[in-house]
C-alpha cells in the first residue's frame, strides 16, 4: 500500500496537468470545480470555471446571485441540476456556516448537491483530511489495481470502490493522493486499451498481471438515445435589436428551471396551434416548420421542428414572457433554445461553426 501511494503522489508530482482549481486550496472553488466536472470534459469545464468564479468569486456572493444569474453563467455547461444545487448549496453554507463550507465532513454532505465524492474531494484537497473519492475515473483505476469485477454502478462493487479507496487515501498528502488517482484515470489508465507502460501503478496492477486491462471495468449495457419528436413556438414581435421572443420558465424533465421556447413533445402545425394557445399566445402560424435539427442529450435524441409565431397578440392568462434579444446573457436559457433561436437567425451563430 505505501509503495503504491508513493508511486502515484510521485507521478502525480512530475506530470499532473496544470489547472485552474489545482491552484487553489479555497474549499469554495474546489466545490465550484467539482460540481462542473461531473459528466463534463475537463478542457470544456476550464473556461466556465474561471469565468464563473469571475463571476461569483466567493460564497457569499454566489448566494446572493438570482437563479437567472448563475443559470446564464452556467448557460452551456449542461445538466442545469448542478448549477441549482449548488447554488442552494451555497446558500445553506452561509445560512448555517457563517458563508463558510464546513470542515466537518458530515456538515459538507448535510448541503444540497454535497453527495460524498463532492464533500471527500472538498474535505482532502482543501482542508488535508483523509477522505476518499471515488468517481469515474478513480473507479476505473481501482477497479484494475484490485481487478474488480462487475459494473462500478453496482453496489458491491461500490463497496469495494470505496473500501480501496479509504484505506488508500490514509497517509501524506491525502488531497494529492486523490486527485493522483483522478489524475491517473483520465490520463493513463484510460478506457479501452490503457497506457500500462507509462503507468506508475503497473507493478501493483493486478488486472495487468492477469491480462486483463482492457476488460476492466466492465461496461454497463446502456441503451441507445431514444428519439423524441418535440414542437418548438418562436413567437416573436420587433425587429432589430428591438426584437423580443417570447419565453417560458421549465420546459418539463428535460429544462426544469431555465427559461425556455415554449415546446411540446409531438410534430405538427395542429400541436404548435395548441402550444400557443396553451401559453396564452394568439397570431398567424406559419405553414410549414421554419426550421427542424436534432438535439441530442444524454437518454434522448430530439427531433425537433421550430414553428414561427408571428404578429402576435397576448391572451388573458398569458404565461409567456417577451424578452428582449439584447436581455439573453442575463438570462438562464437551454442550450436547446439558443440553438434553435440561432438557427432563425434571431442569435448569432457560435464562435466555432463545427459545434453545436
Amino acid at each position: 500500500m505505501r509503495r503504491l501511494r508513493n508511486a502515484l503522489l510521485h507521478h502525480y508530482d512530475r506530470h499532473a496537468r496544470d489547472l485552474p482549481w489545482r491552484r487553489s486550496r479555497d474549499p469554495y472553488a474546489i466545490w465550484v470545480s467539482e460540481v462542473m466536472l461531473q459528466q463534463t470534459r475537463v478542457d470544456t469545464v476550464v473556461r466556465y470555471y474561471e469565468r464563473f468564479l469571475e463571476r461569483f468569486p466567493t460564497l457569499e456572493i454566489l448566494a446572493a446571485a438570482s437563479e437567472d444569474e448563475v443559470l446564464s453563467a452556467w448557460s452551456g455547461l449542461g445538466y442545469y441540476r448542478r448549477a441549482r444545487l449548488l447554488h442552494a448549496g451555497v446558500r445553506e453554507a452561509r445560512a448555517r456556516y457563517g458563508s463558510r463550507v464546513p470542515r466537518s465532513a458530515e456538515a459538507r454532505r448535510s448541503l444540497p448537491g454535497v453527495g460524498r465524492y463532492t464533500a471527500g474531494a472538498i474535505g482532502s484537497i482543501a482542508f488535508d483530511l483523509p477522505e476518499p473519492v471515488v468517481d469515474g475515473n478513480v473507479a476505473r483505476v481501482l477497479s484494475r489495481i484490485y481487478a474488480i469485477d462487475g459494473p462500478p454502478q453496482g453496489a458491491e462493487v461500490q463497496r469495494k470502490l470505496w473500501s480501496h479507496a479509504e484505506a488508500l487515501v490514509q497517509g501524506p498528502r491525502p488531497g494529492t493522493l486523490n486527485q493522483a488517482l483522478m489524475e491517473l484515470g483520465a490520463t493513463l489508465c484510460t478506457p479501452g486499451q490503457p497506457d500500462c507502460q507509462r503507468c506508475p501503478a503497473a507493478r501493483h496492477c493486478r488486472a495487468r498481471a492477469e491480462g486483463r486491462s482492457a476488460e476492466l471495468p466492465r461496461p454497463r449495457a446502456r441503451p441507445s438515445p431514444r428519439p423524441q419528436p418535440l414542437t418548438l413556438l418562436l413567437a416573436s414581435r420587433g425587429r432589430g435589436g428591438e426584437r423580443q421572443v417570447y419565453l417560458v420558465r421549465g420546459g418539463g424533465s428535460l429544462f426544469g428551471g431555465l427559461w425556455n421556447l415554449p415546446m411540446v413533445e409531438g410534430h405538427g402545425r395542429t400541436l404548435a396551434l395548441a402550444l400557443a394557445r396553451d401559453h396564452g399566445l394568439a397570431g398567424s402560424l406559419s405553414a410549414a416548420p421554419l426550421c427542424q435539427l436534432e438535439h441530442v442529450l444524454t437518454h434522448r435524441r430530439l427531433q425537433v421542428q421550430l414553428w414561427h409565431l408571428a404578429r402576435v397578440r397576448e391572451l388573458p392568462g398569458c404565461d409567456a414572457e417577451a424578452v428582449a434579444v439584447r436581455e439573453f446573457e442575463a438570462r438562464g436559457t437551454s442550450r436547446l433554445t439558443h440553438r434553435a433561436l440561432q438557427a432563425a437567425s434571431i442569435l448569432p451563430p457560435p464562435p466555432d461553426s463545427d459545434r453545436v
